[in-house]
């Protein structure tokens, strides 16, 4: 703690530098959870140093991925629930970066708020190393920028970045795909962080609409606000784990665009992926959203993941090999459709 620093004049003008180390010395002990091999000792104290070991390696490339939580934040603040929201902004570059077949080495991130309250910034570095620990990287900096005036006292901002690396000839490759591959969908937790804009005007958001925080019988007796708040899964380990065993040809992190942009990303032109509308798991969550917006289905998987947070393609005869991957590392993966010819990219029938 930096005792001898305090300046009047600064906290006068609304910021408070010595509660910016009231804050790092509070998050210090989340951020230890986080230590992976990689992690230096006592080093740079004005960069995040971190040891690279490319052993057996022959070209490795980095691969790095950046992003924000969006307005998944507004509803946070408003229900006071600042510990779990960290886990999507990592959630949301670390599924990036692996659907490369990057393993993200470590983590950084940005939080910008009107009041630096150290509990609370705090809280939300909880959420970003158990988001770094969930995905086995290490969370090697960070900065708490205190923003009076341009931001109310109560809100902020978070984002982060992270870095992974891949041997060369493992980069994933979609040039051997091709029609009669079979597209396997991970299933997601949740709305996990996109498209919160559309719900804030489904449900009033904004106003902090009463009937948030009601029971809903659908949600299984979740509110709407728990449901969600639900973080964004981390999908890093179980991909890894089926890189290993399996030659993958594409993955989509479904995101902001739901299936309609995410899915045809990971498949080259010439190719369509045709997902089995009936197959798909649809989560009790995304079935509220539709009933009380009376949004289309079409805008709903245009906008949503639906459930599934992740797909990925194999040829058919390593399907029962990669479910049997999957599901031995956690994932109850299952089976939405093929890939056949075709100009359209994407078709849900």
């Amino acid at each position: 703690m930096h005792s001898n620093s305090f300046s009047e004049s600064y906290a006068a003008a609304g910021v408070d530098i010595t509660a910016g180390y009231k804050a790092v010395e509070l998050m210090k002990k989340h951020v230890a959870r986080t230590r992976n091999e990689g992690c230096l000792d006592d080093v740079g104290g004005f960069g995040g140093c971190f040891g690279l070991n490319i052993a057996g390696m022959e070209e490795p490339v980095l691969v790095s991925g950046t992003d924000g939580v969006g307005t998944k934040l507004k509803l946070a603040i408003l229900t006071d629930k600042h510990d779990t929201i960290g886990i999507d902004c990592v959630a949301m570059c670390v599924n990036d970066v692996i659907c490369v077949g990057a393993k993200p080495l470590f983590f950084l991130d940005y939080i910008a708020c009107g009041k630096n309250v150290p509990e609370r910034i705090a809280e939300l570095v909880a959420g970003v190393a158990e988001g770094c620990v969930q995905s086995g990287c290490a969370l090697i900096g960070g900065e708490t920028a205190e923003h009076p005036g341009m931001m109310p006292e109560d809100e902020y901002d978070l984002a982060g970045f992270t870095v992974g690396v891949v041997d060369k000839k493992k980069i994933i490759d979609n040039t051997k795909m091709k029609a009669g591959d079979v597209i396997i969908a991970l299933p997601s937790t949740g709305i996990h962080s996109n498209g919160f804009s559309l719900c804030r005007k489904v449900f009033d958001i904004d106003n902090n609409n009463p009937n948030l925080y009601v029971p809903r019988e659908e949600l299984g007796g979740k509110t709407v606000a728990e449901a969600l708040l639900v973080p964004t899964k981390i999908y890093v380990k179980p991909v890894l784990a089926l890189l290993e065993k399996v030659n993958v040809k594409g993955i989509s992190h479904i995101t902001g665009g739901g299936f309609y942009e995410n899915i045809p990303r990971s498949i080259p032109d010439g190719l369509c992926a045709n997902v089995d509308r009936s197959a798909v798991k649809v989560l009790p969550i995304f079935d509220v959203i539709a009933k009380d917006g009376n949004i289309p289905e079409r805008d709903m998987f245009n906008t949503y993941n639906m459930g599934v947070g992740m797909s990925i393609i194999v040829a058919p005869e390593d399907v029962d090999t990669a479910l049997e991957v999957l599901k031995a590392n956690g994932e109850d993966a299952y089976v939405i459709g093929s890939i056949s010819e075709g100009s359209e990219k994407i078709v849900i029938a």
